[in-house]
């Protein structure tokens, strides 16, 4: 029996938190935990020794960091659990591992994602790392499930709250599912989706997106480059501070406990975006 049956563990993210594809620095971390942001995930595969993480939490409180995802391709389980309980030791219950298969068309070596998982997840249990701190990146039915039995829990990306609602419904209440949902503080509809395209274009070059996009009902003409209005509308949260708000709760709403927000529009958007949005999304600061 895994860590996760019969009983909740699910991590203590917050409601909100914040997706960035490089680390955030650690003064930004300080000003993202004072906004009432519960969590930090840090994407684009980081390296195995996880190096980043401890600056970030030394200088915050209570902030959580998440990997979003580390890759299993590019970075060695045995080095990744050293670097667990690396971090554990020093900032304990502070940093939760998401895992995964990153993309076919990206990776030489991917041969039996499937199968590749399984035996990493088995590699992480081995090396003692628990299942309630550890998330899997999760679009489909399979690894949905696969991520309830070996972990706390899913990090869907790039998705929708209708995904969202069918992930709850197919996980049930007792674990963990924590969306990513990219948004773009203006009025201006037109520019959003230009902003929006600039970085959901890359995915739609991606099979396993893709699959996971039409199983939710868009089309083949939705998701050829650069993606109809409709198709980007439903990934890509823009308008005012209280319309994407009103977005976001939509995940809370189909069952997520957690919404990790990627700030688009370039860096320099990051802290005064979140700050927009820290009130209509009822954080406490």
């Amino acid at each position: 029996m895994t860590e996760t049956e019969g009983v909740s563990l699910k991590p203590a993210l917050g409601r909100y938190g914040v997706w960035t594809g490089a680390p955030v620095t650690p003064e930004q971390a300080v000003e993202i935990e004072k906004l009432g942001y519960g969590a930090v995930w840090v994407g684009a595969s980081p390296a195995a020794d996880l190096a980043f993480v401890e600056p970030i939490l030394e200088k915050t409180q209570n902030l959580q960091v998440a990997t979003g995802i580390v890759n299993i391709w590019t970075a060695e389980a045995k080095e990744v659990a050293e670097s667990y309980h690396r971090i554990e030791k020093a900032f304990p219950g502070r940093f939760l591992l998401g895992v995964g298969v990153g993309h076919p068309e990206h990776t030489q070596e991917y041969t039996k994602p499937y199968t590749a998982l399984v035996d990493y997840l088995d590699a992480l249990d081995s090396a003692k790392v628990p299942t309630s701190r550890m998330v899997i990146a999760a679009l489909g039915p399979k690894v949905l499930q696969l991520a309830a039995q070996r972990s706390a829990g899913a990090h869907p990306y790039l998705t929708t709250p209708a995904h969202t609602g069918r992930s709850h419904e197919l996980l049930g209440p007792t674990v963990f599912l924590a969306p990513e949902h990219k948004v773009v503080l203006t009025d201006d509809a037109d520019k959003a989706r230009e902003i929006g395209r600039e970085t959901v274009d890359f995915y739609l070059g991606l099979s396993n997106y893709v699959n996971n996009w039409k199983r939710l009902g868009f089309t083949d003409e939705d998701l050829t480059s650069p993606g109809t209005d409709r198709f980007i509308d439903a990934v890509v949260a823009y308008g005012s501070p209280d319309q994407i708000a009103a977005r976001l709760s939509e995940h809370h709403a189909a069952g997520a406990d957690h919404v990790a927000i990627q700030v688009l529009g370039g860096p320099d958007e990051l802290l005064s975006t979140l700050e927009e949005l820290s009130g209509p999304l009822g954080l406490t600061r």
